[in-house]
């Protein structure tokens, strides 16, 4: 019997799948949520970007010196060492935070976060690290919530299946 859809936002989807793969990638909770945070955070801007409904950013200031990056779903993730442990940074170098990111994608999936995740880590597992990490991005656009591709569907709840989850690698 198939598990009824849940009504959600795109971006604790990509949030909570970055997390999921960043696990399967070797790095410890915290971590993954940290760079969960980072990944769909730089979707989010690329499409208000494309939607129009944010500024393109050119080079007019200097570059900023190299950093540590750890890549996650075809994104490079800049990191800092905490007393934490590895976490994403922002780019003034602060930390992403990984209790505020639990918190915000235990708020979005509710009492079925455990269902969804299972689904999530039963996907990452039949996929070798490598392959997962490659092409993972692709594998979220395959079962995310649909929502018009326009303005409208900016910030738009769709409703996550996961049956399509569960089948997105075949």
């Amino acid at each position: 019997m198939e598990s009824p859809p849940i009504r959600v936002n795109r971006a604790p989807v990509l949030t909570l799948w970055a997390a999921v793969v960043a696990e399967r990638l070797g790095h410890p909770p915290d971590t993954a949520l940290s760079l969960a945070s980072a990944v769909a955070g730089t979707a989010a801007r690329a499409k208000a970007r494309r939607l129009g409904l944010a500024e393109e950013h050119h080079g007019d200031a200097p570059a900023p010196p190299p950093r540590q990056t750890v890549r996650l779903l075809g994104r490079e993730v800049p990191v800092t060492e905490t007393a934490e442990g590895l976490l994403a940074a922002d780019p003034d170098g602060k930390p992403a935070r990984p209790a505020a990111v639990k918190a915000y994608v235990t708020r979005a999936f509710g009492e079925r976060l455990a269902e969804v995740r299972a689904a999530m880590e039963g996907l990452a597992a039949g996929l070798a690290p490598e392959e997962l990490n490659r092409t993972g991005f692709r594998l979220y656009e395959g079962f995310r919530p649909e929502v018009p591709a326009d303005v409208t569907g900016w910030g738009a709840k769709g409703m996550l299946a996961l049956e399509r989850i569960r089948q997105a690698a075949d």
